[in-house]
């Protein structure tokens, strides 16, 4: 039963036999594939799920971790559009904006939510409200992972835990993630 291709509409198993996993539907004592994919059968629980294989965009869940572009600072707010959620790099997020709210940039107190983040920011954040998609980067591997200099664009460098331009020498402060300027998503 495992491993084998379906299409959405295909019946993968028997609701008395088997449980609804990811990317299934019950209709009639059936269970259905509602994507396209390859059939994973868990024999401890008995679920049946389906491993997706399309580009459609990954579901978004409470606690996934997400990696975007801040495109707007408010007051108390920065709106991010999304990318993609780590593990599903290869299926982007198209059209997905989240915010951040000056609360749940980092575990102690921020005056001005500008001093952390800035337009252009690639930042790695942790899906904290998956229904108005509310994002938080307080762990200390959330954040900005690649910044850009408000003065001349060029991206910034970390030097002796400040953010510099080496083209202007401009610095700056942002909440970084542990893995700033690697281009790992870990």
């Amino acid at each position: 039963m495992d491993g084998f291709f379906v299409l959405p509409g295909d019946v993968v198993g028997s609701a008395e036999e088997f449980v609804p996993g990811d990317c299934t539907y019950v209709k009639g004592g059936m269970i259905y594939a509602s994507t396209a994919g390859l059939v994973k059968f868990d024999p401890e629980s008995k679920m049946t799920n389906i491993v997706p294989k399309t580009n459609a965009p990954a579901k978004l869940c409470l606690g996934d971790i997400v990696v975007g572009e801040v495109i707007d600072l408010k007051d108390s707010l920065v709106i991010v559009s999304l990318a993609f959620k780590k593990g599903f790099e290869n299926r982007p997020l198209s059209d997905e904006e989240a915010t951040i709210h000056i609360s749940n940039v980092k575990g102690s107190y921020v005056r001005d939510i500008r001093q952390m983040f800035s337009l252009r920011d690639i930042i790695k954040a942790k899906i904290i409200d998956e229904r108005q998609l509310r994002l938080s980067t307080s762990d200390a591997d959330l954040g900005v992972m690649k910044a850009y200099c408000n003065r001349c664009m060029a991206g910034l460098f970390l030097k002796n835990g400040k953010l510099v331009c080496s083209i202007c020498g401009n610095t700056e402060a942002r909440k970084l993630s542990s893995c700033y300027g690697t281009g790992v998503i870990q």
